[in-house]
């Protein structure tokens, strides 16, 4: 938090939105109407769900980067039926309820949770059904958007070191669309996304001893074309110091911390950095109204 609040434009990772309470606003943001991609994706894994288990293979190892609290996550389980599901996310509270509820659900199903930050390298759990399986990385939901094309060609390229010669990613990318679409998805109008986005001070505030003033900060998220990406920010409000620990930082009335990009990429640039990570990409398959899509990638 120190570091990223020392630089000139103030930034902080947005990983760490996901506390207990930011993991219940993230889900009621997936309901919003204005939210897309939720629904966009859902539609699109059952609109092709046999061809997505064909791409994966029955018996696989699915591990999949996120808590596995989704729908799409149980269509995925039902037709693949994998030896092993590896569900990895950086919240613990999240994990283990998902992993609880899955358990019920599957009870045929091997689950071995990962609690960690799937964007640093990660030791997996060896176990007896990983012999000779082929290994399966799914990433819905269009977090590869919240890296930079750079970040995310690195992930990408730590991700085909896990999956191994034989093995394969499911990729959730949200494409690019209407500027008005976007701002819309960002910026609901009951204001849960702002509750997201704000909590990220509450959290600093409780578990570090800041003091920033929520009241003094706003939420803001706008379309920027020329990188391809939502940015969402926290404006201050007014000139304000804010205390962390030994240190104080100064904001001066309309600075920000940027808090989260949100890239969107249309088919062909994500095939392209898929490439140059040692990936192929093999199908896109996409939602109705193209606003989605699952990419299915090969390690090349």
């Amino acid at each position: 938090m120190i570091a990223g609040l020392s630089l000139s434009q103030k930034a902080l990772p947005p990983k760490y939105f996901y506390d207990a309470a930011g993991s219940r606003l993230f889900e009621r943001i997936c309901r919003l109407p204005e939210y897309y991609p939720t629904r966009a994706e859902l539609a699109l894994t059952r609109r092709h769900l046999a061809a997505i288990a064909r791409f994966a293979g029955k018996g696989c190892e699915l591990v999949e980067y996120g808590s596995g609290a989704s729908l799409k996550t149980r269509l995925l389980l039902r037709a693949l039926r994998p030896a092993a599901y590896v569900p990895v996310d950086i919240s613990a509270e999240a994990l283990a309820g998902a992993a609880r509820r899955l358990a019920r659900e599957f009870g045929w199903l091997h689950i071995f949770t990962v609690s960690g930050d799937f964007s640093q390298p990660l030791r997996l759990p060896v176990h007896r059904a990983r012999s000779g399986r082929r290994r399966i990385v799914y990433f819905p939901g269009s977090t590869i958007g919240n890296l930079t094309p750079e970040e995310a060609q690195a992930f990408l390229k730590m991700t085909r070191g896990q999956v191994g010669r034989t093995g394969a990613m499911l990729v959730g990318v949200d494409l690019k669309k209407d500027a008005n679409v976007l701002h819309a998805a960002y910026n609901d109008t009951r204001g849960v996304t702002a509750a997201f986005n704000l909590n990220l001070l509450r959290r600093i505030n409780r578990e570090l001893g800041a003091d920033f003033d929520l009241r003094r900060f706003r939420h803001y998220a706008f379309y920027n074309p020329q990188r391809g990406r939502i940015e969402m920010h926290l404006v201050s409000l007014e000139r304000q110091s804010v205390n962390l620990g030994a240190y104080r930082f100064e904001f001066t009335s309309g600075e920000t911390i940027h808090t989260e990009n949100s890239c969107k990429y249309s088919v062909e640039e994500f095939a392209a950095l898929a490439g140059e990570a040692g990936f192929r990409s093999v199908r896109a398959w996409q939602d109705a109204q193209e606003r989605f899509a699952l990419f299915g990638l090969v390690a090349a």
